[in-house]
């Protein structure tokens, strides 16, 4: 033995990839961006309204300890002030609160006699789960977090997932406190019955009912999809992005650099938010061993919709910007000389992903580019993009590789575009890219898609695996008049020696194969 004492809430197994334990190392390191004042006031009030394991309320009714010695050296007075006065908890489940009573009261009831505490007169003490429920609308979903009355209707003896912040219960009458801190790390999604059983996002629900709380100071650790994407979360994005309160963003982009063993795709944050005084924002970005990338800027450029995440590509974002809109002070590329506007829809031409043509092609016939490789189909079988069925085009894969649960860079961003010759068609598993006049100017387009400079410009509008329409919002066009290179597109772009290192550490080459197989079409975006 070595004399190690290992902490309990380190070795807890996640109860589910969207309820997910925090490491009381991270619990530790969010609570360090509040003011160390705090901790020292024997009027601070904490709120956790998402307990799981209690860590939170654990490490602020440390620090309170530590930082009260000095006015209260009573140590059970102290405890009992602390625990009945300052520290609030609401949890998840009837089983997570009796994990988190366990962690802070050290007894799973806090009026027992193994408390630590004295002066609770019930035994759920200030970590409380009121009895909540879904609110089923007419189309079987409950209003407040879209849940699936026919996954989630359940007799009272079974855990219902009706989580009570955003299901009604207002934690200030609960308790009858005003909350000067909340902090937490809340549900990520819920299942919403769709296709593959697909889930819809629900944390920016419980972010926006802290907000209504009206804290000094919130800080939740939250997936980091919102950025520029996810599903339902535009709205929730715009929010955040013109909220000036927002001032730190420390930004993971593997999810597992802070919670082992957690595939989460897109990588996760955690923020503090400052009620009275708002400003410009600290960014930080956390990646395995990489130096952290540190700014303070503001989180929301003219003329762009989402949350830059690197904030090297700023300055690259802006070099392009200037070079085809020299006139104006905006990340925006003018409408005209946007790659996005040659991209489809999805389903191009109308097929699903798991259409599957013919294998032998008869007079008439398509080819028809599907998973799994190709097929033929009846030429008049085609209704939609019909006017693209004869131009040169570019197939490139929806979905890319080596974003997956464990994101891993650097990557290729996309998957392999190939070109596409006249007479050929594509299912939902590709996009297509055109039309081309001549197969010239599709091998010229090929060849940029293939430059990591402009799949860089792809990622910095990517929050995943998807790559729909919109993240070649940032990629300008060119002239389909040569064979495009690196060299080419640094030089015109004007990239200074350690702009373009960090694209080429960022992004790795086309032919690389190590970056894994191409990726599968997700459900949830």
């Amino acid at each position: 033995m070595n004399g190690h004492n290992p902490d309990i809430l380190t070795c807890l197994a996640n109860l589910s990839a969207d309820e997910v334990f925090t490491p009381p190392k991270l619990a530790a390191a969010m609570l360090d961006l509040l003011p160390e004042d705090l901790f020292r006031r024997p009027d601070t009030t904490f709120l956790d309204p998402v307990c799981k394991s209690g860590v939170f309320l654990r490490e602020i009714a440390r620090r309170l300890n530590e930082g009260l010695k000095d006015q209260m050296p009573d140590t059970q007075a102290r405890i009992d002030h602390i625990l009945t006065r300052q520290v609030f908890g609401l949890a998840i489940t009837e089983l997570t609160g009796h994990i988190a009573r366990r962690s802070v009261y050290c007894s799973k009831k806090a009026d027992g006699k193994f408390s630590i505490a004295t002066a609770f007169t019930r035994a759920d003490g200030n970590i409380r789960l009121p009895r909540t429920s879904h609110t089923w609308d007419k189309s079987g979903r409950c209003a407040e977090c879209g849940a699936t009355k026919t996954e989630l209707n359940r007799d009272e003896g079974r855990e219902a997932y009706a989580y009570p912040l955003i299901h009604g219960v207002d934690p200030t009458k609960e308790f009858s406190v005003k909350f000067d801190v909340i902090v937490g790390n809340p549900p990520y999604q819920m299942n919403d019955g769709g296709f593959g059983r697909s889930a819809s996002p629900i944390y920016h629900e419980f972010v926006q009912q802290a907000m209504k709380l009206q804290p000094r100071y919130l800080t939740m650790v939250i997936p980091a999809r919102w950025f520029a994407g996810g599903k339902g979360l535009d709205a929730f994005r715009e929010t955040m992005l013109k909220d000036r309160r927002l001032r730190s963003i420390t930004d993971y982009l593997t999810a597992s650099d802070l919670f082992p063993g957690i595939g989460l795709k897109g990588g996760v944050c955690y923020f503090l938010w400052d009620r009275d005084n708002p400003g410009p924002c600290r960014v930080s970005t956390h990646f395995k061993d990489w130096p952290v990338s540190s700014a303070i800027r503001e989180i929301q450029e003219t003329g762009v919709g989402i949350f830059v995440r690197f904030n090297e590509g700023l300055a690259i974002l802006r070099k392009v910007a200037a070079a085809e809109r020299p006139d104006a002070n905006t990340l925006e590329l003018p409408d005209g000389s946007r790659f996005d506007r040659l991209i489809s829809s999805l389903r191009p031409f109308g097929l699903r992903t798991y259409f599957k043509g013919k294998t032998t092609k008869a007079s008439g016939d398509v080819v028809v580019y599907q998973n799994g490789g190709k097929g033929y189909t009846p030429r008049g079988s085609i209704e939609v993009g019909t006017e693209l069925i004869d131009c040169w085009k570019i197939y490139v894969g929806r979905a890319a590789p080596g974003t997956g649960n464990k994101d891993t860079y650097p990557h290729r961003v996309i998957s392999t575009p190939f070109v596409g010759e006249p007479g050929s068609i594509c299912s939902e598993t590709y996009l297509c890219i055109g039309p081309f006049s001549s197969k010239a100017e599709a091998e010229s387009a090929l060849s940029y898609l293939y430059c990591r400079f402009t799949r860089f410009l792809i990622l910095l509008h990517k929050p995943a695996q998807d790559t729909t329409r919109k993240v070649y919002t940032f990629v300008p066009l060119q002239k389909w008049s040569k064979e495009w290179t690196d060299k080419d597109l640094y030089k015109k772009y004007s990239l200074s020696a350690e702009e373009i290192s960090f694209i080429e550490k960022i992004v790795r080459p086309m032919d690389d194969s190590t970056s894994g197989d191409e990726g599968s079409i997700e459900d949830d975006e």
